[in-house]
């Protein structure tokens, strides 16, 4: 009889392994909403001592969780690997899970636990590509930041921070910044102003250019309204952004062709996804009407749109999920909580008092009769 976290870990865990056959502590820690999507990128980028700063608990707490995972995973008969996590800033440290913890305690936290029904040879591809080096990654602040090694000050004003870079290659450079030993350096300081920048959208032109860039780097920013960071571009070498755009000008029409062919299957995929997330809605609110269930499937399922039916949860139809992409569904559509935040309430407040309605609504959906 697992105890109420041992649950939660399993449920976790779970989800993972149907998503990508493999399951690691990062995967529990997030699941259990220890730690937020944005906190770990922040630790990959090397801008954190440790992940157990920004936890919402401490070292024994989580070192309980992973205790629960080996323990699910040994049951499970998955196979054990060892990970390194290195740094993505310019110094390239190992990084830590816990502020004192000891070696023994932070190896438990590198081990990823593989399904058994993976053949050695995919085993092998995914060992590789969990110890290979992380790209460099340099930032786009969204508040004003000072420089450790000039000691000058970047101010970011409101306007910034909802714009984008400069959509060409001359985009200013001095605002992004990159970390080292948990320190802030402009491009300057870490002998990276050389570079250029290359916005995101043409993936076949980024890959090029950054596997022909001796020193290259991910450029990211955090977007406070989806709460995560996102890629705005890379920065890379001259000659080799300039090698790249002749090899994508030489096949330019044969990729056209592939994009469109894949166009079509992702838009049958999505097809395919929403249809069966408006039955798994179906089976859970019998009393749901079917074109609601299939509105909630289109709406929370969009490719891209970062909404819950989008999560590796909801991908492996995850009662949990199904149940959120429905009450948000509830929320915006069946009671005042629009008009309540258009009124100035706030938001958790807002939920508060519209709780009760969307209790009764679901309350009636999960009935088995037909409305």
């Amino acid at each position: 009889m697992r105890s109420k976290l041992g649950s939660r870990v399993a449920e976790a865990a779970e989800i993972a392994l149907a998503t990508r056959k493999h399951v690691t502590a990062l995967d529990v820690l997030t699941g259990l909403r220890w730690l937020r999507g944005r906190d770990v990128d922040t630790w990959r980028q090397g801008r954190a001592g440790d992940l157990e700063r920004l936890a919402a608990v401490d070292a024994s707490r989580m070192a309980e969780a992973i205790a629960h995972l080996r323990e699910w995973a040994v049951d499970g008969g998955l196979v054990a690997n060892e990970a390194a996590y290195t740094s993505a800033g310019r110094d390239r440290r190992p990084l830590r899970f816990t502020t004192a913890g000891g070696e023994e305690l932070e190896r438990s936290f590198r081990v990823h636990w593989v399904s058994p029904d993976m053949t050695e040879a995919a085993r092998r591809r995914l060992e590789e590509r969990q110890n290979r080096a992380p790209d460099l990654v340099a930032v786009a602040p969204v508040e004003s930041w000072t420089c450790a090694g000039c000691a000058a000050t970047t101010r970011v004003d409101t306007a910034a921070r909802t714009t984008e870079p400069a959509g060409d290659r001359t985009a200013d450079l001095t605002g992004f910044m990159i970390t080292e030993a948990d320190q802030p350096f402009c491009l300057t300081c870490a002998d990276m102003d050389h570079l250029l920048f290359l916005p995101a959208g043409d993936a076949a032109l980024s890959r090029r250019a950054k596997k022909g860039s001796g020193l290259s780097a991910v450029v990211v920013r955090y977007n406070r309204r989806r709460k995560r960071y996102e890629r705005l571009g890379i920065l890379v070498e001259e000659a080799a952004l300039a090698l790249a755009e002749e090899q994508c000008f030489a096949d330019e029409e044969v990729r056209l062709r592939r994009r469109e062919r894949d166009r079509e299957r992702r838009a049958g995929e999505d097809v395919t996804f929403q249809a069966a997330m408006a039955g798994e809605i179906r089976r859970l609110f019998p009393g749901c009407p079917p074109d609601r269930a299939e509105a909630v499937a289109l709406h929370a399922g969009q490719r891209g749109s970062g909404r819950v039916g989008r999560t590796a949860a909801a991908r492996v139809f995850d009662e949990n999920a199904i149940t959120l992409a429905v009450v948000a569904s509830v929320r915006h559509l069946d009671t005042d909580y629009d008009r309540l935040l258009m009124s100035g309430v706030p938001r958790m407040e807002a939920r508060d008092r519209i709780r009760a309605r969307v209790e009764e609504v679901l309350a009636g959906w999960r009935s088995a009769s037909r409305r």
